[in-house]
């Protein structure tokens, strides 16, 4: 069985890069595929080359790659797959709208439907202060036609997979589609469960609007008895470093080393985005620090708050101080009933091995739907998994796995 494996563009490691290792280790002899190939770490690849569209070789493609979202369906478009029996996408933009066969097998993880195209499009217009004027218009013209086109490639699919239950509902909203949903991998070898926590509280993520780090900055700013540690670098750090009292330290950008310290001796982290999954929600918690998050959006699916069993954090309900400082109070009064022992085994719950154990379940049952079982691909990891687990159906999947 050929394999062919495309995923959006290939320019910094995230998230989505590391589902991409993961579906590489299920399929080691696939080809690669990718709009744009600038990684400077190949290691998630494997060693393998990679197969670019005619964007690769525009001018200033490097650094100003998303300018030339217009020219992405088309160019997505002109992957040759015919020679492939089975088509896996990783797409959080155009990667799904590779053209397939009658004949071919095509299985899409979505990271998360176009957001900027869908429900976040006036977010997104006003935060690139695009709400007036021509500009405006031209961007509300192309977004239309993006929505058009998204809509249009999930045709193409014959099996989607969300990374999370609530990406599985923007997706029935975006295509009409149901999902299977299979959580992104997090690699807990990586990090270590530490029982004796500091007096600092600790979060970490790249300074964008959206992530709302100067919300978390403002609250603790408001309780100077509090000390707060930031780590992440970005477009809004003049704004935040303004907005931060003495008890706040900005490190700005830090190495892995660095962030992992700091994840192992934090008291707890907070995490104030509405995300479609939060890997770093989950990192935290392997290294045994609980969770202070926003209730809504994929924090509901990785912590676990108190007064559910093996609680791991707590939620707020709103993105104001208000509400986050009562959040914090109550993690202070209830911090007993929440272990390093809880927050390592729910981080365990969506390791690697989980991961591809899922994955391979879903491809194999939508390969057997078309009348072919991937018996090359299934060789290679019957090794690690039980034939009892690689005959999960997607439902008791996530029931074992990732329900509470």
């Amino acid at each position: 069985m050929k394999v062919a494996i495309v995923h959006d563009w290939l320019v910094a490691p995230g998230g989505a890069e590391k589902v991409l290792e993961q579906i590489i280790e299920c399929f080691p002899d696939a080809d690669l595929f990718s709009l744009v190939d600038f990684l400077e770490d190949r290691r998630p690849l494997g060693g393998k080359p990679v197969t670019t569209s005619f964007i690769q070789r525009l001018p200033f493609a490097q650094r100003r790659y998303r300018a030339y979202l217009p020219l992405m369906p088309l160019a997505i478009e002109q992957f040759d797959l015919s020679p492939y029996d089975l088509i896996i996408t990783s797409s959080y933009a155009v990667a799904k709208g590779v053209l397939v066969g009658p004949d071919q097998t095509h299985v899409s993880y979505v990271h998360s439907p176009m957001r900027y195209a869908w429900d976040l499009q006036h977010q997104y217009l006003r935060e690139a202060k695009l709400t007036h004027g021509l500009r405006s218009w031209a961007a509300r013209a192309l977004l239309h036609y993006l929505r058009g086109w998204d809509s249009h490639s999930a045709n193409g699919v014959d099996r989607l997979i969300a990374n999370s239950q609530f990406v599985a509902r923007r997706m029935m909203k975006t295509y009409r589609r149901d999902a299977a949903v299979i959580p992104p991998p997090v690699d807990v070898h990586r990090f270590e469960m530490c029982t004796n926590k500091e007096d600092f509280y600790l979060t970490a993520s790249r300074m964008v609007p959206y992530k709302r780090i100067d919300l978390i900055v403002e609250t603790f700013t408001a309780t100077p008895h509090r000390k707060l540690i930031v780590i992440g670098d970005g477009p809004e750090m003049a704004a935040i470093r303004a907005k931060a009292g003495p008890n706040v330290t900005i490190l700005g950008y830090q190495p892995f080393t660095v962030l992992r310290d700091h994840l192992q001796r934090a008291r707890a982290f907070v995490f104030a985005a509405e995300e479609d999954f939060g890997i770093v929600a989950l990192e935290a918690q392997a290294c045994g620090t609980p969770v202070i998050a926003f209730g809504k959006g994929g924090a509901l699916e990785t912590v676990v708050p108190v007064g559910e069993a093996h609680p791991t954090g707590v939620y707020f309900a709103r993105q104001t101080v208000v509400s986050m400082l009562d959040a914090i109070d109550r993690f202070e009064r209830q911090r007993e009933q929440i272990t390093p022992a809880a927050c390592r085994a729910n981080a365990e719950r969506f390791s690697a091995a989980v991961f591809r154990r899922a994955f391979m379940c879903e491809v194999t049952r939508t390969i057997a739907a078309a009348g072919e079982r991937p018996r090359g691909a299934m060789e290679r990891i019957e090794h690690e998994f039980t034939a009892e687990e690689l005959a999960w159906p997607g439902d008791a999947v996530r029931e074992n796995l990732w329900g509470r």
